[in-house]
């Protein structure tokens, strides 16, 4: 009952500021309630794609979605974090959060450099966005997806700011369509990276069930203040968040 309210907390923090998650459900399972780090790791990827579903519709119906690119990065990615979550029980637990950690920071800062310095802005701006043939297309996406893919499997995190600025130096899309696309990536990567702690018998489904319940809610609550805030709270916010968590797992 714990965990499930602390959920509906953190998903009225994840629903208000709209990322993060994924990161922060393994930090908090892992420091306050001692869930093994694997088993915190394959219910964040599993959380985070049902959290991200509603997400993916919603930015389909606004037009803010790459359906070829997201699609193609998506299978790529989908297969990465499958891998992921298995070479993830090579590492060992206490590495592996010093690990995470590091990635959470990393995150951070490009979520800084977004939101602050609009240097994706810039990166932007200097993309010429010349028309890529087929072959370079798909070599393109799979070196985004699997990469990020594995990353994410390997580190339970959605990899959201790693995706975000591998697909503004390589496409010419605007930003809200880069938003949008990540986020139709990450759904079937978050599905599959838990498949793969399942099958490695570390996915805890009644704590699974429990965690998904109570972000949900919580997302669904805290997403309606989300437009009664200032954007500079909604942007400290954003870079606050996977400081947090990567404190909590060194500590």
């Amino acid at each position: 009952m714990i965990i499930l309210l602390t959920m509906f907390f953190l998903g009225g923090v994840i629903g208000f500021i709209g990322v993060g998650g994924a990161a922060m459900v393994v930090s908090i399972l892992t420091f306050f309630f001692g869930i093994p780090i694997h088993t915190a790791l394959g219910i964040s990827l599993g959380a985070m794609a049902f959290t991200t579903f509603s997400g993916t519709l919603s930015h389909l119906r606004d037009g803010n979605l790459v359906l070829k690119t997201g699609l193609t990065i998506g299978i790529f990615a989908s297969s990465g974090a499958f891998i992921g979550a298995h070479l993830a029980h090579y590492i060992p637990s206490s590495r592996l959060k010093y690990m995470t950690a590091a990635l959470l920071y990393i995150s951070a800062v490009l979520a800084y450099l977004r939101l602050f310095s609009h240097v994706f802005d810039k990166i932007l701006e200097k993309n010429s966005g010349e028309n890529i043939s087929s072959m370079k297309f798909f070599v393109i996406c799979f070196l985004i997806g699997f990469i990020n893919g594995l990353l994410a499997g390997t580190f339970g995190f959605g990899a959201a700011q790693f995706i975000q600025l591998s697909m503004l130096m390589c496409f010419s899309f605007p930003l809200n369509k880069i938003v949008g696309t990540t986020m139709l990536i990450m759904l079937p990567m978050g599905f599959f990276g838990s498949v793969g702690y399942l099958a490695s018998g570390s996915l805890d489904l009644r704590l699974f069930a429990e965690v998904v319940f109570g972000l949900m809610c919580g997302a669904y609550i805290g997403a309606k203040f989300t437009k009664r805030s200032p954007s500079w709270l909604l942007k400290t916010a954003m870079v606050s968040l996977p400081i947090i968590g990567g404190t909590l797992l060194i500590l």
